[in-house]
């Protein structure tokens, strides 16, 4: 029997915003989520340069000092979520759901799969065929890794943090990292892919429109 349609998610278009401003801003939208004082929400932006840090990230993923960041202008965050070590920055689309799970969505593997779907839909619409690595989280084309995932789930099973899709960054910023742990496998972006440069504005309504389907979910921009 298919699942039901879920509450509607409103959309959330929130521009450049600085990681931890970030990290404080889903704190408080998890917390308003828990209490029922707001619906669920995708709230998509950009962050400036930075390197997080996930719960499982080793030392030896990250190739420059805190100095040598510093002097090129990238900050360096825990990041309280699960994964590695991560780049964001201007040109990635970073996409971060406050769901109230389901009772038959709580599970933390079909949820990793399904923000996997959903980029991988997205991608469908500009002929790109994307897909899964075994082993790995994450969407993937033969030429590297487009899109990064890392999840946190707290009490109430309420869902925060999630994907960033490399869009049209500099992808030489991500020679300051080992990508996710990830040594033998390059980082691309859409862009390079379609050998043009591609905009978030292109972007934007196909992955809202495949997390609607994915999530069987009606999507409202606010």
């Amino acid at each position: 029997m298919p699942e039901d349609e879920g509450p509607p998610v409103q959309v959330r278009r929130l521009g450049s915003v600085p990681y931890r401003q970030g990290l404080t801003l889903q704190e408080a939208r998890v917390r308003e989520r828990r209490e029922g004082k707001i619906p669920d929400q995708l709230l998509l932006l950009e962050h400036p340069h930075v390197i997080t840090l996930g719960s499982s990230a080793q030392e030896d993923h990250l190739l420059l000092t805190p100095q040598e960041l510093i002097a090129r202008g990238v900050e360096l965050c825990q990041a309280g979520r699960g994964g590695d070590v991560t780049y964001h920055g201007p040109g990635q689309l970073v996409g971060y759901p406050i769901l109230a799970l389901r009772t038959h969505e709580k599970d933390l593997h079909r949820y990793l799969r399904d923000l996997e779907e959903v980029l991988i839909r997205a991608l469908a619409a500009f002929h790109v065929q994307a897909g899964r690595e075994e082993g790995f989280t994450g969407v993937w084309v033969p030429e590297g890794k487009l899109a990064a995932i890392g999840v946190r789930v707290s009490s109430g099973w309420i869902t925060s943090h999630g994907f960033a899709l490399n869009v049209d960054p500099d992808l030489s910023r991500f020679s300051a990292i080992v990508p996710c742990g990830i040594q033998e496998r390059p980082v691309t972006s859409l862009s390079r892919v379609l050998d043009r440069q591609v905009s978030q504005e292109e972007v934007i309504p196909r992955v809202v429109q495949a997390f609607g389907e994915v999530f069987r979910r009606t999507m409202v921009v606010v």
